[in-house]
């Protein structure tokens, strides 16, 4: 899978290397002193999580946590757009919080450090626990390293990818939800030059990316002219998703944005804070990615301009009809430190943690927050009203990072109502999964592809964009991928295609 490239960020990698050694240093240091200090009678657990909203919870949420399943935590939150650099120094150092995420984009990347016995194989615990021993044997078989389960799953949709952008501005200009390609194209050339904010300047763009060609937009609209999910199979043979013309296509659909400057054009470097922020302030008026965002967006959008409207499409037809990519059912698995847990004694003082979150009043806590201030009931159904929704972003949604199966939970209480917005979400991403594209490589195994994933990552995501920014052209994009081939490239594809032949 592709990620952001190293190359791209290495004018800043000293500095943010030396910020993530000395937030480590400080973990290790914390962690000696609360275990020192914490008593039997109550288990001290460090989890490092990512952290998706500008604040962590509230105080009083995670102390009523603490309470309720008698565990002294050390939540270590990460911004997620630095949360795979901060997770895999960690690894490497071997100085991770005794429980820690990573995400599924980055899994290959810590496969070598399961196999190599540095986290705990779960799977033999889990029929403990009632609510762990329920978990979906289906997604834990998706999950799981040469058939052993490792995590636990944070449990997510097929695919929440989508179309946020500004229907204000689509009203001014009198145009509609673009439904094709073709039409996509007019509404970014039109939220650029067409002064759709009326201010009689022009100082829009179409759209607004980040540093990341995976949950940036680029991932999303290469589904969208048809590219396979990272990786195709045809006749028996596994093909990468750059070497196809429909990858192409993408590449020449995003330098033409580039070009005409449609697009911001220092999205390589661009964080996704800045992303959301120049979204937020009305600098853009699309950004492409998870739809769930849409409701945060619009609170902050309309905080700075009230007569911010904003919209969702999820359908964009491209030469194969309709076409989105998706990852398996779980988006990132919680792993657990061999050396920070370093007896079975203390592996089910973590395992009952996250059992004990799946409980009726845990889980909704994490979920909705506190009754009466965050949300209300009515005949045992939750209403979350338009008017706490800020409350919930800044106290409760950071949590979410933490639920695991949540989907499947039966011990959450249903929603009657929720805002407007967030329902129209959670509707097109359920219409998503009429049209997936999944990777059809994910059961199978290729020890290079674990070994050497980031190494041959970097050199098609740079060579990704350095062709967008037209710095190569179509006969130095294939050199570099004849590289990559030279690199190990070729053998993954040998190993992924021995796979494929076996039983």
């Amino acid at each position: 899978m592709i990620r952001r490239t190293s190359g791209i960020r290495g004018l800043s990698a000293l500095g943010g290397l030396l910020i993530i050694v000395s937030l480590l240093v400080g973990c290790m240091n914390r962690d000696t002193h609360l275990q020192a200090t914490t008593g039997e009678d109550q288990p001290y657990l460090s989890i490092l999580a990512p952290l998706h909203f500008p604040q962590p919870p509230s105080k009083e949420i995670m102390a009523k946590i603490e309470e309720l399943t008698d565990v002294r935590l050390d939540l270590r939150w990460v911004p997620e757009g630095v949360y795979t650099d901060k997770m895999m120094t960690g690894l490497t150092t071997n100085s991770l919080a005794k429980v820690s995420f990573v995400k599924f984009s980055d899994y290959h990347l810590v496969k070598n450090a399961i196999r190599s016995d540095v986290f705990w194989e779960i799977g033999p615990y889990l029929a403990e626990f009632p609510n762990l021993s329920q978990l979906d044997p289906e997604i834990l078989d998706q999950a799981a390293v040469d058939g052993k389960v490792y995590g636990v799953y944070t449990e997510r949709p097929s695919s929440r990818q989508g179309i946020i952008l500004r229907k204000d501005w689509l009203d001014h200009l009198g145009l509609e939800e673009p439904k094709t390609l073709d039409e996509l194209y007019e509404v970014l050339r039109q939220f650029t030059y067409g002064d759709p904010d009326g201010n009689g300047k022009q100082d829009t763009l179409g759209v607004v990316d980040r540093n990341d060609l995976v949950y940036g937009i680029f991932k999303t609209l290469s589904s969208y002219f048809g590219t396979p999910n990272n990786w195709k199979i045809e006749n028996g043979r596994v093909i990468p998703e750059f070497m196809t013309d429909e990858y192409m296509n993408t590449m020449n659909f995003m330098k033409k944005l580039y070009d005409e400057q449609l697009i911001n054009l220092d999205f390589p470097l661009t964080s996704k804070e800045v992303q959301r922020d120049r979204f937020i302030r009305g600098e853009a008026g699309v950004l492409i990615g998870s739809m769930t965002d849409v409701q945060r967006l619009s609170i902050e959008a309309r905080a700075i301009n009230p007569d911010a409207d904003v919209t969702l499409v999820n359908r964009i037809q491209g030469p194969y009809g309709y076409k989105v990519w998706s990852i398996p059912n779980f988006n990132g698995l919680y792993l657990f430190s061999k050396k920070m847990i370093p007896t079975e004694q203390d592996l089910r003082v973590a395992l009952r943690f996250f059992d004990r979150t799946m409980d009726r009043d845990v889980a909704n806590l994490m979920m909705y927050g506190f009754e009466g201030r965050h949300y209300r009931t009515e005949n045992g159904k939750v209403i979350l009203p338009e008017e706490t929704s800020q409350l919930r972003v800044n106290e409760v949604n950071p949590l979410y990072s933490l639920m695991i199966a949540d989907i499947g939970n039966p011990n959450l209480m249903e929603v009657a109502q929720k805002e407007q917005l967030t329902q129209i979400a959670e509707q097109l991403s359920k219409d998503n999964e009429a049209f997936l594209v999944d990777d059809p490589t994910v059961r199978l195994s290729s020890p290079t592809y674990d070994e050497r994933s980031a190494e041959l990552s970097t050199i098609i995501g740079d060579a990704t964009y350095n062709y967008i920014l037209g710095r190569l052209n179509a006969e130095g994009f294939q050199q570099e991928i004849e590289r990559w081939k030279q690199n190990g490239g070729q053998a993954v594809i040998r190993e992924f295609e021995e796979a494929l032949s076996q039983p």
